[in-house]
């Protein structure tokens, strides 16, 4: 049973006897209620009078939410804590700037761009943006930062939100960010457990399987998540990501067909992260509706509860409401959720809420901060860290033939290609990409600085003479980013004349400014550069660099080069 009085939670008597209180106070479907996380998808969702049904017949305990306007995120956040009895937990994807709380949130840095920097006070100031602005609009839980390993370069879920591979970085890093959001009382929240980077799938369309030995993951997950739970994490999610060796070595009875991702899998969370690592916060499940929960060869009526029973405390997301909530009241009055486990679930829930000052809050009317506190949003002060960053992670992988600096005087007339993202669509909404955006960014920089560009697209490649004669040189954009849809992400020329023919004819600088691992795509490419983010302030730091205006001072991983000779050189 969980410690109230302990790390992480610290409570004193008072807040013990609000936690007790409240939970003698719930009625069974009350606690039922209290161990999911639901998700608020739309405009719809948001409205008082559909908010007002939601708590009165589901008692959630905790709401996260597709990103919307700033107001209308705020407002969805004071409509539920007037409207809930209990203070609720309000969720956060905040992993790198405000941008992944609400829309015109300011993106600043991802775990790739941080570790190109290196800095932990570069950490600290992004954190500062995420949690100032998630904190404007309501949120008081941050489901950041990534802990994840990137040891695999095909691995895209984690290449860019992952901070690198040292264990030791990770760990400084990871604290500088919680630095940051204990000072606006945002509890924190490390994923993936048991870890992610090994492989390349996405859990959202198969369960991953982290395949290290107890004695690897020891040395690398393992002190990661050991050093942070010592360091006081409130929350950990767990991942639809499976350890087989680590899981047999707990249980020797599991046969291979036994295994079962860390969110269903007893094993791991009560013995390894629980008794080994000692960890006594709360445990939340990632999306229940990624296949890799769904996959497991038991059916979903078993999975609700058993991710309970396994160890999981809070349940992320309802697939249907009513089936969902009536398959855990099933689960726990068929004794799979013994009453025991449904307390202990119960008082790391609450006792959370406690901990982060919800009560108090509640009392004084400040759950949500005023609306004029959405002014942080988007500030100029949060822009200049992300330029400020910027100038800091943008990093030079490659340059063979000597081609930069990028001048007018050199290369005046640039033809401009650009790989853009698809459209997403997660948990059945469509999230547009910035493409437009982005391509406007990029000619308004070279512009600026003298640069005559078509960016036109090419229909044909034409004759090579003729484009030499027309172009002194290419500039490769790659914007390729996603998830949820393909289990590796690599560039996709949408037609032959975009296809990289022109490296041979024409200077050429490749330019990603997403995953870093695009060299797979363009090895022959002599110049490269990542530049992590899409945002306005990196596109201009790059170009600034590329131009001889600003140096490179960001650093590479070793795996940027896909294991490949040919990306070398």
């Amino acid at each position: 049973m969980v410690d109230l009085r302990a790390k992480p939670f610290y409570l004193n008597d008072a807040q013990i006897d609000w936690v007790e209180k409240t939970i003698s106070s719930m009625s069974v479907e009350e606690k039922i209620g209290q161990l999911f996380i639901t998700l608020l998808a739309s405009a719809d969702d948001r409205k008082p009078e559909n908010i007002s049904k939601l708590l009165e017949k589901y008692h959630v305990g905790g709401v996260r939410y597709h990103n919307a306007p700033p107001a209308e995120i705020r407002n969805m956040a004071e409509c539920l804590q007037k409207t809930s009895r209990i203070p609720l937990l309000i969720a956060s994807n905040c992993e790198a700037g405000g941008n992944g709380g609400m829309t015109g949130g300011t993106a600043v840095a991802c775990g790739a761009a941080l570790s190109a920097i290196g800095k932990e006070e570069c950490v600290y100031k992004m954190g500062k943006v995420c949690a100032a602005e998630a904190d404007a609009v309501g949120c008081n839980w941050n489901f950041a930062p990534i802990v994840d390993l990137p040891y695999n370069w095909r691995n895209t879920i984690v290449n860019l939100r992952a901070y690198n591979e040292n264990p030791d970085d990770v760990i400084r890093f990871a604290k500088s960010f919680f630095k940051a959001m204990r000072e606006f009382g945002i509890a924190t929240c490390i994923k993936h457990f048991p870890g992610d980077g090994t492989e390349e799938n996405d859990q959202h369309l198969i369960m991953g399987v982290n395949d290290l030995s107890p004695e690897e993951w020891d040395k690398t997950f393992g002190k990661v998540y050991k050093a942070l739970i010592d360091e006081g994490v409130m929350t950990i999610m767990a991942g639809h990501i499976a350890l087989p060796k680590y899981s047999k070595k707990l249980d020797p009875s599991l046969k291979d067909e036994d295994i079962r991702p860390a969110t269903l899998a007893p094993e791991l969370i009560q013995k390894l992260l629980r008794e080994k690592l000692g960890y006594n916060g709360l445990v939340v499940t990632d999306a229940s509706h990624m296949i890799g929960m769904f996959g497991a060869t038991v059916p979903r009526s078993q999975q609700v509860p058993s991710a309970i029973a396994a160890g999981c405390d809070m349940f992320l997301f309802f697939n249907d409401k009513d089936e969902d909530f009536q398959y855990m009241m099933d689960g726990y009055k068929k004794g799979i959720i013994s009453e025991e486990r449904l307390s202990d679930a119960l008082h790391r829930i609450i006792g959370l809420k406690a901990a982060i000052g919800l009560p108090e809050k509640q009392k004084a009317g400040s759950l949500v901060p005023p609306e004029k506190n959405l002014s942080v949003v988007g500030c100029a002060e949060h822009k200049k860290i992300a330029r400020d960053l910027a100038a800091e992670f943008v990093t030079l992988v490659k340059d063979r033939d000597r081609y930069l600096p990028m001048t007018p005087e050199k290369y005046k007339n640039i033809k401009l290609i650009y790989i853009g993202a698809d459209d997403m669509v997660i948990a059945g909404t469509k999230l547009p990409s910035n493409n437009e955006d982005v391509i406007k960014d990029i000619v308004k920089a070279l512009e600026a600085r003298g640069f005559a560009v078509d960016f036109e697209p090419m229909k044909v490649k034409g004759k090579c003479e003729e484009f030499k004669k027309k172009y002194d040189a290419v500039m490769l954009v790659l914007n390729v980013s996603g998830f949820a849809q393909f289990n590796t992400m690599r560039v996709k020329w949408d037609m032959p004349a975009k296809q990289p023919w022109y490296f041979s004819e024409v200077p050429t600088f490749a330019v990603s400014l997403s995953f870093t691992n695009m060299l797979i795509d363009v090895p022959m490419a002599r110049c490269y550069i990542n530049s992590y983010m899409s945002h306005s302030e990196a596109i201009e730091a790059t170009v600034d660099k590329m131009t001889g205006k600003q140096p490179f001072t960001g650093k590479f991983r070793e795996n940027v080069f896909c294991g490949r000779w040919d990306t070398r050189f």
